[in-house]
């Protein structure tokens, strides 16, 4: 025994000490660490670590650079870091390429109003000039932005779809289109703007209710009524008609009836009208007709004839009040009910199919060929004109009698008093739908037939221009190639339905989906009349209008557009684009028209997976991911695959997640003008990106993300959570080497051996959490081990003998083995979704100079799975944790009776039968320790009962004023008359150890 003067109790007790303070400042500590992995190149460390693992590719779908990011973009930002974060801590190489989107009718419709009246007399090449600075603004912006929320990419070199090479690669898979026959260029009804007077893809359009009048309207019978049936001879007949969209009526060409459906001729006065037999009551009702009876119920009218509808074929109706013929024609697409949908869906059958229980109409469906998806159909079979009196401008034009000029939607009341006047109306009323709006300007569309160019998705190898039997011109007459009765082998549609078979969907429901829209779709049109964005690489003859659309000279044209961009097509004269002295071959010609559309802004986003993939040397084709919103069904992914079809006859992607949208606590959408929006710069600005991060991985993202003030509150309660287990691991290191002072595996304390154990559990469940892309599991799987495992139970038990034992204790070295462990596994496995803390606790763990460990928690690798685990050890121990509930409860009871204060004022005596008693007298002598109090008497129970009975008694002897244990034993040391026996022996260890 030392003769010098004793320990300082309090300078003996191991207390915590660590630089990671327990306050993050998130705000300001990412700023500083994005300046140091920036300056230490940190995504290029991480490629050069990873050359030559083997590749998983994350293609990137480029958001709008239009505006600053909103929640919705970092959510999805975030997400895909997770993944490309995730992927390459599986020793995966793995590549991100950010992208931004850069035409489109956007960044257009800003500079219009940017510029205002002067851009009437500007050249097209000085509105694209204005249209790239906003973007190229834009973007910065963005890129800013998301690198702040601690995404790691290629930022100095993202892919733009405004570059030179895009535009020129874009440019080249048109014509790759062409090539294959897929491209032709004809007039079908398509969404078109009045407002931007320009066409849409389905993509983009979103639908709204509608009010607009529904109008029943009566076409007089031309053909003998007595070919219908001899009741019908000498008789004024009419067919009875119903449309919401009277707008319509001018272009009216003819009338279609279900063949198979039974009609009826009924008698009003002295005119007879033709519904559907279904429909009669219905008819009658809305539209007043029929007598009453002496008790004012109305007596149906009376039905002179029955009929199928196929009697009415071919017979004529005149127009309204046009003199023109309505063709009666016979069409499957008729139904009893929904019509008012369908005439505005481009592709009806969803219409139909919402609307199968409802009635509705006449069972006579007004048909304009030139306004509508299945009136086009019916009217190419019955050889129809294409007739579409309205111009881009959405006014009727000159030949329109008494409506010439003006606005389709302003026209409606006008037309339905026109038709009241000349007595064809039968009844009006405002009628509420779904109807199509353009999704940037929000202003309703309409149904017009133009010239514009398609991809067909029933056919290959097709002329370009549809032409008769002279040779002729017949883009208004195109044939309707997406409803053809047998497809080409090598038809899109076809291919995409086989793809979307080999694709990994999740969720799984992503499969039907993407199914059910290739099913369905109408022919791709591509060509928009914008000027910001990939010209339609073709020529026409001055002379004779002869289209070329050669791949060859496509070809030629891109390579222009790669050394000068696409403003070439603005800058340069036809015969510049066009080999020296190119003549028509269909009249020897030599002058040429470009072509004045831009291509669809979404093939300009669906060729990135080849203008990317395929050129950057880093990446390859196909990616394995690709992850967007579930709108992207109708616009990215579906434009990618279609791409890859045309290119390689493969989708460009293995695996398709479909992320959720972000709404507030309630499950409302997110808008600005609502006051509901989350901005994400102010999260950051007041709780750091990390929150956000934390955010998007608590949540199941296959699901909308709710996020409020509230919700951010309880994610930053759970950081805080989070951070407080990795401070207590580091603070109890302080002093550890791992290298020197690590215990071996049999020298590991039972209860660290379980501990360890349960983080071997850990690694597994979360490697398959993040190998399936479910970081919610991730999340919560971490947040569970950190808060229950770890912080309930095992740093509860070993805090007395991490801050008691001497610290070279063999007993305390075995617990601080298990916790660097645990804080190392822990820093990796965190490391993709808290990119940021990750990296602090891994600066501050303890050296290991035998791993030669990273330098930064980025650049390694998720623990390994330990395939020793002794599963009797986390049976006992499960069993063990269940008594404890048992006891802290008994506790708690007693606290709150008065009998002691402190747990370690208590003596647990503990009775239990069989095999509780042989597991609690086998860890007797750690009871004290996994209870927390400082005496524990194990007795055998008498009844053999299988439970533990518990009491609590007040502990035995003095408080020891170093451990403050009980102990009867306190007082035997002279030198150390304060403290019990176990303090004794420590500090008797520390004055031998000279620590």
């Amino acid at each position: 025994m030392s003769t010098e003067t004793p320990l300082d109790l309090k300078k003996t007790i191991n207390l915590p000490k660590t630089a990671f303070s327990q306050k993050a400042n998130l705000a300001q500590s990412e700023v500083a660490r994005l300046k140091k992995w920036s300056e230490l190149r940190l995504y290029e460390m991480i490629r050069q670590d990873r050359s030559g693992a083997e590749k998983f590719i994350l293609h990137d779908g480029p958001p709008y650079a239009n505006a600053d990011i909103h929640l919705g973009t970092a959510m999805n930002k975030i997400l895909k870091d997770f993944i490309v974060k995730s992927r390459t801590m599986m020793g995966y190489d793995a590549p991100y390429v950010p992208g931004y989107d850069c035409h489109g009718l956007p960044i257009e419709l800003y500079v219009d109003r940017k510029l205002g009246a002067k851009k009437a007399n500007m050249p097209a090449v000085s509105i694209r000039r204005a249209c790239r600075e906003h973007a190229s603004e834009a973007l910065k912006r963005q890129t800013r932005d998301f690198q702040r929320l601690g995404i790691l990419g290629e930022w100095t070199n993202p892919y733009l779809t405004m570059s030179n090479h895009y535009e020129a690669e874009t440019a080249r898979l048109f014509g790759r289109f062409v090539e294959r026959g897929y491209v032709y260029k004809g007039a079908r009804p398509v969404y078109w703007c009045i407002h931007d007077q320009t066409a849409l893809a389905e993509a983009e359009v979103e639908y709204h209710q509608h009010t607009r009048p529904s109008v029943y309207v009566k076409f007089p019978l031309r053909s003998d009524p007595a070919l219908i049936d001899p009741a019908l001879a000498g008789r004024k007949v009419f067919v009875l008609i119903w449309t919401t969209t009277p707008w319509t009526l001018p272009a009216n060409l003819g009338i279609a009836v279900h063949p198979d459906f039974e009609y009826v001729a009924f008698e009003h006065g002295d005119e007879v009208y033709i519904v559907a037999s279904e429909l009669l009551e219905y008819v009658a009702s809305k539209c007043d007709l029929g007598e009453l009876d002496g008790n004012g119920d109305r007596v149906a009218p009376k039905v002179l004839a029955r009929f199928p509808g196929i009697k009415l074929d071919r017979l004529e109706c005149r127009h309204a009040w046009l003199d023109r013929v309505s063709l009666l024609m016979v069409g499957e697409h008729v139904t009893l009910g929904g019509e008012a949908d369908a005439e505005v869906e481009l592709d009806v059958r969803e219409a139909r199919e919402k609307k199968v229980t409802s009635k509705a109409g006449t069972g006579c469906v007004h048909t304009a060929p030139g306004h509508g998806h299945d009136d086009f159909v019916i009217g190419k079979r019955y050889g129809l004109e294409i007739y579409c009196p309205v111009d881009n401008a959405g006014h009727f034009t000159p030949e329109v009698e008494h409506f010439a000029g003006q606005n389709v939607f302003e026209a409606n009341p006008r037309i339905v008093e026109f038709m009241r006047e000349r007595d064809v109306l039968l009844f009006t009323e405002n009628y509420e739908h779904r109807y199509p709006h353009c999704w940037r300007c929000k202003n309703p569309v309409i149904f017009r037939a133009t010239p514009q160019w398609f991809i067909s998705m029933d056919r290959a190898g097709g002329p370009v221009v549809e032409r008769d039997e002279d040779g002729r011109d017949r883009t208004n007459f195109t044939e309707n190639f997406s409803d053809a009765t047998s497809a080409s082998p090598a038809s899109l549609r076809e291919a995409a339905l086989r793809e979307i078979e080999r694709v990994e969907w999740l969720p799984s429901w992503g499969e039907e989906r993407m199914r059910n829209m290739f099913e369905g779709r109408t022919d791709w049109c591509v060509s928009r009349q914008r000027v910001w964005g990939v010209s339609i690489p073709v020529f026409y003859c001055a002379k004779c209008n002869e289209a070329v659309a050669d791949p060859q000279i496509i070809n030629n044209v891109a390579d222009v557009f790669e050394r000068e961009s696409a403003d070439a097509w603005y800058t340069r004269e036809a015969r510049e684009l066009l080999p020296e002295g190119y003549t028509c071959k269909r009249c020897g010609a030599d002058e040429w028209i470009k072509e004045t559309d831009i291509l669809d802004v979404w093939f300009d986003s669906g060729a990135s997976s080849i203008a990317v993939l395929e050129h950057r040397q880093e990446l390859q084709w196909p990616a394995d991911v690709y992850i967007e919103g579930g709108d992207q069904f109708r616009g990215w992914f579906n434009s990618s695959l279609m791409v890859g079809l045309a290119v390689h006859d493969r989708a460009p992607y293995k695996t398709v997640l479909t992320h959720g949208w972000t709404v507030d606590a309630q499950g409302k959408a997110m808008h600005k003008s609502a006051g509901n929006a989350v901005p994400p710069d102010e999260v950051i600005k007041e709780s750091g990106a990390e929150i956000l991060r934390l955010w998007c991985a608590s949540s199941n993202y296959f699901d909308d993300m709710r996020c409020s003030a509230e919700i951010l509150q309880r994610v930053t309660d759970g950081y805080r959570k989070l951070r407080n287990t990795a401070r207590f691991a580091l603070g109890n290191l302080h002093g550890f080497d791992p290298a020197r002072d690590s215990v071996t595996e049999d020298e590991l304390l039972e209860i660290d051996r379980w501990a360890l154990a349960e983080l071997d559990a850990l690694i597994r469940k979360v490697r398959e959490a993040y190998k399936a892309y479910e970081f919610h599991t991730v999340y919560h799987t971490l947040y569970n081990f950190s808060t229950v495992t770890l912080s309930a139970r095992y740093f509860d038990i070993i805090k007395d003998r991490l801050y008691t034992f001497a610290p070279r204790n063999p007993a305390r070295r075995s617990a601080q083995t298990a916790l660097y462990r645990i804080a190392e596994s822990l820093a990796l496995m965190l490391a993709p979704i808290l990119a940021f803390t990750a990296d602090e606790i891994w600066e501050n763990l303890p050296a290991d100079e035998t791993k030669k460990r990273s330098a930064l928690v980025h650049l390694g690798t998720f623990p390994d799975v330990n395939q020793q685990t002794d599963s009797g050890v986390l049976s006992d121990w499960e069993r063990l944790f269940e008594i404890r509930e048992e006891v802290l409860r008994a506790l708690e009871e007693s606290r709150i009776g008065k009998l002691i204060g402190s747990s370690l004022e208590a003596r647990v005596a503990i009775s239990a039968a069989g095999s509780a008693y042989e597991l609690l007298e086998r860890y007797k002598d750690q009871l004290r320790y996994i209870f927390i109090v400082s005496q524990v008497d194990v007795l055998a129970s008498e009844d053999g009962a299988s439970g533990v009975v518990i009491e609590i008694h007040p502990a035995a002897g003095e408080k020891c004023e170093r451990c403050w244990n009980y102990s009867p034993r306190v007082g035997e040391s002279t030198r150390y008359p304060t403290v019990c026996e176990r303090c004794v022996a420590a500090l008797e260890e520390i004055e031998r150890e000279g620590v």
